[in-house]
């Protein structure tokens, strides 16, 4: 994983610098600064520290990779790579109940919004308990 963390680091800096930058050339104008641009670059400057810092802890605590040792060979890297869950429904499901919560937001309708969050309290519900029963169960 440290080549993860080095290359979203390598993004947070690139971002730590372009976000008063933008600040600074959006000021220029009569209106001010561009408040929209800046707080998105500053939430994009956190989230890609947050992805930095935690790869960078688990770095540290896991064993070198295949992909992080420079005397890795192809064959080092084979095996099993982790569960991927079978064809499902429920993020389908998921999704679309988000879609009904975002649009009774941006309509107003708050009715709409909480028949979106029902729904997906039962969708979310379902995808987590999806292998506990039936087909795929283990």
């Amino acid at each position: 994983m440290k080549a993860e963390a080095w290359i979203f680091a390598i993004c947070t800096v690139f971002l730590v610098l372009v976000t008063p930058a933008y600040w600074f050339v959006t000021s220029a104008s009569d209106e001010g600064g561009d408040w929209t641009g800046t707080s998105a670059l500053v939430m994009t400057t956190l989230l890609v520290a947050m992805v930095t810092l935690y790869l960078g802890f688990h770095a540290r605590k896991m064993d070198a990779r295949p992909e992080d040792r420079k005397d890795a060979e192809i064959a080092d890297g084979a095996g099993e790579l982790g569960f991927f869950p079978p064809y499902s429904w429920w993020p389908l499901w998921c999704a679309a109940t988000l879609a009904v919560c975002m649009i009774g937001i941006a309509a107003g309708a708050w009715w709409l919004f909480i028949i979106g969050g029902a729904l997906g309290a039962i969708a979310l519900t379902g995808l987590v308990f999806e292998y506990y029963r039936g087909e795929h169960a283990h």
